[in-house]
């Protein structure tokens, strides 16, 4: 198979696999989209869906954010972890939203990334799936799963990155890396990994990657 063939095949079958896309994160708006992505560092999304309910009874816009204090969204967030840091550049967020955009989330990677705790993956998240605006998030899954299929060397979410957008088509970006997401849950793991379930990883899976599989099955 042809890099170009390869490349074909993961977006044919992803589109397959996951003609619906459901968005990972519960949201209603730009801003709301915002905070459970940053609460997600290193936080499960089940968890983060869990918590941000409670967190948006009390305060789902930056105006109600700011009233409360930083020690209130800390014990409400706790369990997503890095509660101190969060809580901080939730609040800290809100008030640059209302001092400096109207209290509206900028459609805009400059203004994002000038927030604080929030970092380019974050606002590409939430200038793909806010605003429609083509990006491609790396996470671990996305990132595991480029270097599984031999499209990236693995090296760092940075190169992973140039590389998603080097090889896949602009328009496919917003609904692939989120294809990639659900793969990577549920066919391709890091950890309970069944190679014959992951049919995308045996079809065009890095030679040592397959060869180190089945050398760790064989035992």
């Amino acid at each position: 198979m042809t890099k170009q063939e390869r490349v074909t095949f993961v977006i044919n079958t992803l589109k397959e696999l996951y003609p619906e896309i459901p968005i990972p994160l519960n949201h209603k708006d730009p801003y709301t989209l915002l905070i459970a992505v940053l609460l997600s560092a290193q936080c499960t999304d089940v968890r983060v869906n869990q918590i941000t309910p409670l967190l948006f009874a009390k305060a789902d816009n930056p105006h109600d954010m700011v009233k409360m204090s930083i020690e209130e969204i800390k014990e409400i967030i706790r369990p997503c972890g890095l509660s101190p840091m969060k809580s901080k550049g939730i609040h800290g967020l809100s008030q640059i939203l209302i001092d400096k955009h109207g209290g509206e989330v900028p459609q805009s990677f400059e203004f994002l990334e000038e927030l604080p705790a929030v970092g380019h993956k974050t606002a590409s998240v939430v200038m793909s799936q806010a605003f429609g605006v083509p990006a491609f998030p790396v996470d671990t899954h996305i990132h595991r799963l480029m270097y599984r299929w031999n499209l990236s060397n693995g090296k760092n979410v940075t190169q992973t990155e140039k590389d998603a957008k080097r090889i896949f088509p602009e328009e496919t970006w917003n609904d692939l890396h989120l294809q990639m997401i659900w793969y990577g849950r549920e066919y391709s793991p890091a950890r309970g990994w069944d190679l014959e379930k992951d049919i995308i990883t045996k079809t065009v899976g890095k030679k040592s990657v397959l060869e180190e599989y089945h050398k760790k099955t064989s035992r």
